[in-house]
């Protein structure tokens, strides 16, 4: 596993607030929330540095963290009223940590293209 941030919280060498675990997917509430309900979902066992480089046999991977996020947004009870789910793609996009994450935004209502 990298040495991303999000390979130190994998290994638990750092603190997080685990929301949702399964084999291959670890989701934790950002410690910087953009919106009432932030968690991220990333892949436990292959860090992916952006969805750039992900490959075609990886479209499983990056399918599952979709699904993950939309059964837990069910679990939570605001699936109904909503939620968005975002991937940042490199710096120019909001990219800070180099192992793919989606977020999950949720809570209240969200603004357009912009944040919350």
């Amino acid at each position: 596993m990298s040495d991303t941030l999000f390979g130190r919280i994998i290994r638990r060498e750092i603190p997080a607030t685990i929301v949702y675990e399964d084999e291959d997917i670890l989701a934790f509430k950002d410690i910087a929330p953009q919106a009432p309900v932030h968690v991220l979902f990333i892949p436990k066992h292959e860090a992916i540095p952006t969805l750039d480089d992900a490959t075609p046999a990886q479209a499983g991977l990056l399918g599952r963290l979709m699904l993950a996020a939309a059964a837990y947004a069910r679990s939570e009870g605001f699936a109904e009223d909503g939620y968005r789910v975002v991937m940042n793609c490199r710096e120019h996009a909001g990219q800070t940590v180099f192992h793919v994450h989606l977020h999950l935004l949720a809570g209240a209502p969200l603004g357009h293209f912009g944040t919350p």
